[in-house]
């Protein structure tokens, strides 16, 4: 027997996943859905589905699964995006929201204009930059060769590879993309950023996503360049990412060693979705 639920799709900084509230309808296998619902020709079109549920430990939680059916632990554009999602449809009147994920409780801030949402900035926690806790099978995670090109590794939640070049337009990122995401090196696979520094306040960066090739945006990929910027002496603390779908803020605080992230989230469409 064929069932519909309802879904909305956002996108933050050209990053679109699929929304479904998970407390309200049942989603028994989002492996598969993810992949079905992903496919931009016979599906809805997406980087993945995101499922908000209930919270034993916060006040939201968040389950992401990749483009492919991968679960992943982390994502700070879907991250403002469920912020977005739970004050405009009205789960919540609070503008500090805890938010479970699989990489811990995150707290989102919300800026407000008019009862709308219009920025979030997301407490990405403390980079991880021991090869064991990104994981790399690598004795010097600052310094990782792969394809010629050389690594920076960290993890923001789920791992990254990171690597500068001076022009990341002219990059065949569909090539190494792939080659450096599957590389033996990394048990669990990885992120791959590609950065190019305009200034040491400015970063052009493209990204190619575990699990969904590359995409417009990745918001712990996009913390993770600015971190691996900053150990290499190429950026400031604060910075603006230019990414292919906009741009965010990121700032790492010198006291406490956490990552902020803030950017915008926008409504797309919403709709229903037989399964």
């Amino acid at each position: 027997m064929m069932k519909t639920i309802r879904f909305d799709k956002m996108q933050g900084t050209g990053n679109d996943y699929i929304y479904v509230d998970a407390r309200s309808e049942t989603v028994e296998n989002p492996e598969s859905l993810a992949v079905k619902i992903s496919d931009r020709h016979f599906g809805v079109g997406s980087d993945g589905l995101v499922l908000i549920m209930n919270s034993t430990t916060a006040d939201f939680r968040m389950r992401m699964f990749n483009a492919d059916g991968s679960e992943s632990a982390m994502c700070g554009n879907a991250s403002r995006c469920v912020g977005k999602y739970v004050y405009e449809k009205r789960l919540t009147d609070k503008t500090e929201i805890k938010l479970e994920t699989n990489s811990g409780i995150k707290t989102l801030r919300l800026k407000i204009n008019e009862s709308k949402v219009q920025k979030v900035s997301v407490d990405m926690d403390i980079p991880l930059l021991e090869a064991e806790q990104i994981p790399v099978n690598y004795p010097d995670a600052m310094n990782v060769p792969i394809e010629g090109m050389n690594f920076i590794c960290l993890s923001m939640g789920n791992p990254h590879a990171v690597t500068f070049m001076d022009n990341v337009a002219e990059l065949n990122i569909e090539e190494i993309g792939r080659k450096v995401e599957n590389h033996h090196l990394f048990p669990e696979r990885t992120n791959v950023e590609f950065a190019q520094i305009i200034s040491p306040e400015r970063i052009r960066m493209r990204v190619w996503e575990r699990g969904s090739g590359e995409t417009l945006a990745c918001g712990t990929g996009a913390c993770a360049t600015l971190v691996a910027a900053v150990l290499g002496g190429k950026a400031e603390r604060k910075a603006t990412l230019e990414l292919r779908g906009g741009e965010v803020e990121i700032e790492w605080d010198e006291k406490t060693n956490r990552v902020t992230l803030t950017g915008g989230a926008e409504w797309v469409f919403t709709g229903e979705y037989k399964i």
